[in-house]
């Protein structure tokens, strides 16, 4: 395929797609896909409310809340503290970021919820959308961006996903929101693909707080597209070929654009997370946690003498984590806290954990190696570990698939366990509406969003 015709593949995708994100209706979408939405929707939240009282997200919060415009979307940190719709975004996609507990597209590095939701619930409120309405955008903004992640996938991650793709989440969600016909979505898509940021990588690795802030600012920018669409701003069906491709570097998959479109939702092949760290070291976890619960009777995290971790990203690691941020990115973090915890919980990468005399022996004790041989999808992160102890004995375990993906998803008793533990101190009722709105009554599907939400953040009485 030459340059041209990349690029004119590339073009007619993106007009196929964005023309099906403007006309399917939530009467398309299969009842399956509605519930997945449900769940990614209230995960989500959950996810940020969980960041609450993060020392830096309360702060975000009061000056977004303090320094916002008019009070038109709900902040996601207790009650119903409102500012305008951009502000609220950016609040709830900040703290939807911190504690790693969002989901996650397993088809490319992409986390189409994070991208999309804050978008979405912030001009669900602004527009008086029905609960059908948020959920079936939902499922269309997230097709749309994960489908457009995988166009472009960056084999290296020297590019973090979050600012490669959050304008276009935030673009889509707020276009699909507000009713844009295809040409208006094309206008607010293809001028968010030229707001995106040059996010690096290692910046997560080594714990710079700013990683934390991508993805909601890349959401801000995609809704301002939207905005700027309505005044006839737009970019053209070029851009994000000429921004990812001849900008970037990256050759693109065109047929990812629209491969089994409307049968195949990208929405099921996402992961949900239990363990407060990157998903890419999910199966570190899993291993360790196998092996700690062979140890021999009596023996602790006190009697590891060294750890051996073969792994898919040998590369993502450091040993003195300064920053929570860095704790969830270091493979030698991750290990020591399974060893000692015994879980990898949100609570395991405290600020506390950073300085405990246990955990930073234990983390210079791991050698990191790349597993051998690369494994295809979906064991292409796995994890294998040899622990040595101190009487010499070595206990050893592999996983080479974290539990939570399309190929061992979690059953729904888990993921709704999940929200409502994390959402129960300042929202009691939030878990059991979830739950409710999961059956899919079509008198609830058909009330506002409103009302559900109301419900969702109501306090103890």
């Amino acid at each position: 395929m030459t340059a041209t015709s990349e690029r004119q593949a590339v073009e007619q995708g993106l007009r196929t797609l964005l023309d099906w994100a403007a006309r399917v209706r939530a009467a398309d979408i299969p009842p399956a896909v509605m519930r997945k939405a449900v769940l990614i929707v209230a995960d989500d939240i959950a996810a940020a409310v969980a960041a609450r009282d993060e020392p830096e997200v309360s702060a975000v919060h009061r000056q977004l809340i303090d320094a916002g415009g008019r009070a038109e979307a709900t902040v996601f940190r207790g009650g119903r503290p409102r500012t305008d719709r951009i502000s609220a975004a950016l609040g709830n996609g900040i703290a939807g970021s911190w504690c790693e507990l969002d989901e996650g597209y397993r088809m490319a590095p992409c986390h189409a919820g994070l991208y999309t939701v804050p978008a979405l619930l912030a001009e669900a409120e602004v527009q008086g959308l029905s609960v059908r309405e948020v959920l079936a955008s939902a499922v269309v903004a997230y097709e749309v961006t994960a489908r457009i992640a995988r166009c472009w996938v960056f084999p290296s991650l020297g590019l973090h996903p979050h600012p490669q793709t959050a304008a276009v989440g935030g673009a889509i969600a707020s276009a699909r929101a507000r009713g844009f016909d295809a040409r208006r979505m094309l206008d607010a898509v293809s001028a968010a693909s030229t707001l995106i940021t040059v996010g690096d990588y290692q910046h997560a690795v080594e714990g710079a707080l700013v990683r934390n802030v991508w993805a909601a600012v890349g959401t801000a920018n995609g809704m301002r597209a939207a905005d700027w669409a309505l005044c006839g701003i737009g970019g053209m069906a070029s851009s994000p070929y000429t921004v990812y491709t001849e900008r970037l570097g990256q050759a693109p998959e065109p047929a990812a654009l629209t491969s089994l479109l409307g049968e195949e939702w990208a929405i099921t092949l996402g992961y949900h997370k239990m363990h407060g760290c990157c998903q890419s070291t999910h199966s570190a976890v899993e291993a360790t946690l196998k092996a700690r619960a062979a140890f021999p009777p009596g023996k602790t995290a006190a009697d590891v003498r060294r750890v051996v971790l073969d792994t898919h990203r040998p590369g993502m690691t450091n040993p003195r984590p300064e920053t929570t941020l860095a704790a969830r990115f270091s493979f030698e973090h991750v290990v020591a806290t399974a060893l000692v915890h015994e879980h990898a919980r949100v609570e395991a990468f405290s600020a506390g954990t950073l300085n405990d005399p246990q955990m930073q022996r234990l983390r210079e004790s791991v050698e990191l190696r790349r597993f051998e041989p690369a494994l295809p999808r979906p064991n292409d992160r796995p994890a294998r570990i040899a622990i040595e102890l101190a009487d010499g004995a070595t206990v050893t375990a592999e996983c080479l698939s974290a539990p939570g993906g399309p190929d061992q998803p979690f059953d729904e008793r888990v993921i709704l366990d999940k929200i409502g533990s994390l959402t129960a101190a300042p929202y009691p009722a939030f878990g059991r509406t979830v739950e409710k709105v999961l059956g899919l009554d079509a008198e609830q599907l058909d009330g506002p969003w409103e009302t559900l939400l109301t419900s969702l953040t109501a306090e103890a009485g």
